[in-house]
C-alpha cells in the first residue's frame, strides 16, 4: 500500500478534529468576523459564529494562505511519501489553483497530487473518502488524482435559501429584489453542477423549496445519474446550515423517503456556506462512489 496522506478542507464538512476518525487531515478555511481572521474547527463553533451573524457581525470569506497549505505539506511529508489534496471546487475557490501552481515546483512536484473534481460539501467529503479507499486499494497519488477528476461531473447539488439577507449582503442580489422576495416569502433554489453556483428556481416557503430541490435530484437520478444508481455506485447526502434539530430530521427522513433504495450521508454546510447563505439553508445532492 503506498503511503499516501489524503488532505482537504473544512469546506468538505469534516472538521479539523475529525480528520483523524476518517483517515485524513483537514486544513481549517478562515472567515472573517468584523475584521478578526477565525479558523472553522479550531477556535469558532457554529454556535458562535451564527450567533454573531444574526447578530449584525459583518463577515468575509477568505482563501487559505499560501504558508498555511505548505506548512501542513511539509507536516505529512515527513511521515508520507505522497500527498493527495482534495480541495473545494476551482470553480467556487482560488484555493485549487493556488495550490495546483504550489505543486508544481520542488520540493512537492510529483509528491503532492491536488484534485480539482468540482466539489463542495457532500460531494467534496464523498471525494475524500473515496480517496482514502482508492489509497487503501494500492493506487498510487498520480492515479487517485486521475480516477477522482475523471468522475468529477458524477454529482449534483441543490441549496435552498431560507433567508435573502446574506446574499443581499453579498452582493448576490439586489436589495430590492431582497425586499421583495422576502414580502412573497420567497426561497431562492440554488445549483452546482460542476464549477458554478447558478440559480434554479424561486419557491414560496422552504417546503416548497425541498420539493422542488426532491423533483430535481429525481430527474439528475432518473436521468444522467442512473447508470451509478444501477450499478450500485450512488449515494445521496443532505447538508445545512444552522437549523432547529427536529426540522432537519424530517428532511433527512423524507429523502431517504424518496430515495430508499441508496445510502444517505450527512455533513454540515460550513461556515464558508453560511456567510452567503445564512441559517436554515439546506442542500440535498447525489454523488459516485467508491
Amino acid at each position: 500500500m503506498p503511503d499516501i496522506a489524503i488532505m482537504t478542507d473544512s469546506n468538505s464538512g469534516i472538521m479539523p478534529s475529525e480528520g483523524p476518525d476518517y483517515g485524513i487531515h483537514v486544513l481549517p478555511m478562515p472567515v472573517i468576523i468584523d475584521g478578526k481572521t477565525y479558523f472553522e474547527g479550531i477556535d469558532i463553533t457554529p454556535e458562535v459564529f451564527y450567533e454573531k451573524q444574526t447578530s449584525g457581525a459583518v463577515i468575509t470569506t477568505s482563501q487559505p494562505s499560501p504558508g498555511d497549505v505548505t506548512d501542513m505539506w511539509d507536516d505529512l511529508l515527513k511521515k508520507y511519501s505522497e500527498i493527495v489534496f482534495i480541495p473545494m471546487s476551482s470553480g467556487l475557490s482560488n484555493t485549487c489553483q493556488t495550490a495546483a501552481l504550489l505543486a508544481e515546483d520542488e520540493p512537492y512536484a510529483g509528491k503532492v497530487f491536488v484534485v480539482d473534481n468540482h466539489r463542495i460539501s457532500v460531494t467534496q467529503s464523498m471525494s475524500v473518502l473515496d480517496a482514502v479507499t482508492l489509497a487503501g486499494q494500492g493506487k498510487s497519488g498520480a492515479e487517485i488524482k486521475e480516477i477522482l477528476e475523471k468522475e468529477a461531473l458524477d454529482a449534483t447539488i441543490y441549496i435552498a435559501v431560507d433567508t435573502l439577507e446574506y446574499l443581499k449582503k453579498g452582493g448576490r442580489i439586489t436589495p430590492a429584489a431582497a425586499t421583495l422576495g422576502t414580502i412573497l416569502k420567497l426561497k431562492p433554489v440554488l445549483t452546482i453542477q460542476g464549477d458554478k453556483l447558478d440559480s434554479y428556481a424561486k419557491a414560496r416557503g422552504m417546503k416548497s423549496a425541498f420539493r422542488t430541490m426532491l423533483d430535481a435530484l429525481d430527474a439528475d437520478i432518473a436521468g444522467r445519474l442512473s447508470h451509478l444508481r444501477e450499478s450500485g455506485r450512488l449515494k445521496i447526502g443532505i447538508a445545512n446550515t444552522h437549523m432547529d434539530a427536529d426540522k432537519l430530521e424530517n428532511y433527512k427522513n423524507e429523502l431517504q423517503k424518496t430515495f430508499p433504495d441508496l445510502e444517505l450521508i450527512y455533513f454540515p454546510l460550513t461556515m464558508s456556506i453560511g456567510t452567503h447563505v445564512g441559517p436554515g439553508g439546506l442542500g440535498i445532492g447525489a454523488v459516485i462512489s467508491h
